[in-house]
């Protein structure tokens, strides 16, 4: 396990140091431009995605694991406390990390799934001992599986499998309100949607703004199952993101919530795209 994780360590690193280099701008978020410190932002980042390598529920295990057994590799390492801080700093490192694999070939089908998951913060009955992530949009949704307290996490993905766009929202936001925002990085094709998505008001308006035929099962009752076996895609993807702890929030702020939803996010890219083996 040792190599792969050693090999795994190497080629997330080298991925994420190139983006920066190739992306100077983002290293002006100090207030002295010419600061360098000895830990660098490559390897706060690198450290972080290590968490989907690791396959550990937080980020303060994967803290611990680095610091007691890869230290060599990371010479400089800084507190867990400074660490945090610093990867909190370089979200927008993480929204440009991840902005930079949610692409595919323009040659690939324009066929993509869409969906939402539930991001609960707790059990339904204990919501009444959440304070933090209330005050920043924690609230009561229903899925198909009952009621939850917390966030939705909206997803568009490609056919193939890679994600392409990720919304954040409060969890009683109707599934119907962020679909054009998921859809407007991409140039049109065709989105198969659950029943969340039916209604003329949420087609016409992926098809005029977004250029995005909307098809639900609804719409199709003749090929109703060959529609939920295309779908099934994303069912595997949230269940490939829920192995990786998405599900699992130890979070204090929103800001910290959408840095570690967006790194795993990433981690899976990253692995379906081949750069990173499992």
């Amino acid at each position: 396990m040792t190599n792969s994780v050693d090999d795994s360590m190497l080629t997330i690193y080298c991925f994420v140091d190139e983006f920066l280099k190739r992306h100077p701008a983002l290293a002006q978020w100090r207030r002295s431009p010419h600061a360098q410190p000895q830990f660098s932002d490559a390897e706060v980042l690198t450290l972080a995605l290590l968490q989907g390598v690791f396959e550990v529920a937080t980020l303060k295990q994967t803290y611990r694991l680095v610091a007691r057994n890869w230290r060599t590799a990371f010479p400089h390492l800084p507190s867990y406390t400074q660490w945090v801080l610093r990867l909190h700093h370089l979200l927008p490192h993480v929204s440009g990390l991840l902005a930079a694999t949610c692409t595919h070939s323009l040659t690939a089908a324009r066929l993509y799934l869409i969906d939402s998951t539930p991001i609960p913060l707790c059990h339904p009955l204990r919501h009444g001992r959440v304070r933090l992530l209330r005050d920043e949009g924690a609230y009561f949704g229903k899925t198909s599986k009952g009621w939850f307290f917390g966030f939705k996490l909206h997803v568009l993905r490609h056919i193939s499998g890679r994600v392409l766009n990720v919304i954040l929202t409060p969890g009683n936001w109707d599934d119907r309100e962020p679909a054009l925002a998921l859809v407007q990085n991409v140039d049109g094709g065709i989105a198969l949607g659950d029943l969340g998505y039916r209604g003329p008001e949420c087609t016409t308006t992926l098809a005029e703004e977004g250029q995005m035929l909307l098809v639900t099962r609804d719409q199709v009752p003749a090929h109703r199952f060959v529609l939920s076996q295309v779908r099934q895609g994303i069912e595997t993807t949230f269940s490939q993101l829920w192995r990786k702890f998405l599900n699992r929030v130890f979070s204090r702020s929103w800001q910290g919530l959408w840095t570690t939803l967006q790194l795993k996010v990433l981690y899976y890219n990253l692995v379906h795209a081949g750069i990173v083996s499992v």
